[in-house]
């Protein structure tokens, strides 16, 4: 009888432990599927005085929301934050998984202020961030521009991105022109995308234009499903003043002194150049910086696309266009100060038109516009840093191994 008793308290007390840990296993994948990932910050059209956020959950939230307060208040238990909710997007991921993105535009903010936030919802909060809003005058300021990314995204990229960050903290934002990923339909090449960046885009706000790879190949599809990925603008929460149709992918903001304006160069191009010069003749801003993922004057020895030479090009020079960002050919290049397809006398005014590349996919450049190089490459996973300081544009590469590739500067 007693080694009953003691078998039916073993079996009861097995079952008590069976149920805790189911339990506790049913929690943990609650909190994980509420648990707010990939949390990114990007640029608005006013970032002096707002802030785009965007964050994904597997599971759809109740009340989504971000709370919001001053850095220097958040230990005051007097001072209250705001909260703003969030708008939710629900993306099927295939048959039988659904992810959710929750995007939330901040407002009201004040100049070069230092706040924190955090994102979620009551069952489950993300960890306080901080992002910096812009001054609303010309005042120096570093970002950091990155080529494609593309392949071997998390294995091999999250050195180029620890290394700059490390070099230089103080960036106001990053600005990647386009490829982040090889296929940008698949959500696992975004998980990877964001698993190498880590915590930065929670404090680093982000600026991203398409390339070819987060649009699907052409070669295997009609023209009407030509579209980009249904992934990216769930994930981004850019801004929406480009032309219509192209709305997050075709932008601009002014930031400290400089017009940004990002190009989507997939699709619609003359319709952006009517928009573009639009833009530009309302420009008070003294400094033009243009990105686009496809180049100007290529140096892939695959391909050689001019239609930008006869769209764009002339847009450029008769807005005295100071720089243009980009990147597509998997190596590295800077021109002369160009205008008119040709190299400006010393001392003239003229546009100068980088080509870089961050991951490690390389192509051998081409020699077809050497005679406009100032200075060509390969075989480099490269960052740069472009520092705007009153009349003076300074422009760094440096390589994976933190070795200085190439610099220049713009005088006006």
């Amino acid at each position: 009888m007693k080694a009953f008793r003691i078998s039916r308290y073993l079996l009861f007390t097995g079952v008590c432990l069976l149920v805790m840990f189911n339990h506790g296993l049913l929690a943990a994948e609650n909190a994980l599927n509420s648990f707010p990932e990939r949390i990114v910050l990007n640029i608005t059209q006013t970032p002096h005085n707002s802030q785009a956020i965007t964050w994904k959950t597997r599971e759809t939230s109740t009340y989504p929301r971000v709370q919001v307060i001053r850095a220097a208040e958040l230990l005051n238990p007097e001072s209250t934050s705001k909260i703003f909710s969030a708008r939710t997007t629900a993306v099927d991921l295939d048959k039988k998984t659904t992810a959710y993105h929750h995007s939330v535009v901040l407002g009201s903010l004040e100049p070069n202020t230092l706040y924190a936030y955090r994102v979620g919802d009551d069952s489950c909060w993300s960890e306080w961030n901080q992002f910096r809003t812009a001054s609303n005058i010309s005042e120096p300021f570093t970002f950091l521009y990155f080529g494609d990314i593309q392949e071997q995204v998390h294995s091999m990229c999250s050195q180029i991105f620890r290394v700059a960050l490390q070099t230089h903290p103080e960036s106001k934002f990053w600005l990647f022109a386009g490829d982040m990923v090889n296929n940008g339909p698949d959500d696992m090449e975004w998980e990877k995308f964001f698993n190498a960046l880590g915590w930065i885009p929670r404090t680093v706000p982000f600026v991203l234009l398409p390339g070819n790879h987060e649009y699907p190949d052409r070669r295997f599809i009609l023209p009407k499903d030509y579209h980009i990925t249904n992934l990216w603008r769930p994930h981004f929460t850019l801004p929406e003043n480009g032309p219509k149709g192209l709305e997050e992918t075709v932008f601009s903001f002014d930031y400290q002194g400089v017009c940004f304006i990002m190009l989507n160069g997939n699709e619609q191009i003359e319709t952006q150049a009517g928009w573009l010069e639009k833009i530009l003749s309302h420009n008070k801003q003294p400094w033009i910086i243009v990105a686009i993922h496809q180049p100007v004057y290529s140096i892939s020895k695959r391909r050689n696309r001019t239609q930008f030479q006869e769209i764009l090009v002339p847009i450029f020079d008769q807005f005295s266009v100071d720089l243009v960002l980009q990147g597509h050919d998997h190596g590295y290049c800077r021109t002369f100060p160009l205008k008119n397809h040709l190299q400006v006398p010393d001392g003239k005014k003229g546009t100068v038109y980088v080509i870089s590349n961050a991951g490690p996919k390389f192509y051998p450049p081409s020699s077809r516009y050497d005679h406009l190089m100032a200075k060509t490459g390969s075989r480099e996973m490269l960052f740069q840093s472009v520092r705007v300081d009153k009349n003076t544009l300074h422009y760094t590469t440096r390589t994976v191994t933190n070795k200085v590739y190439d610099t220049f500067e713009i005088h006006k």
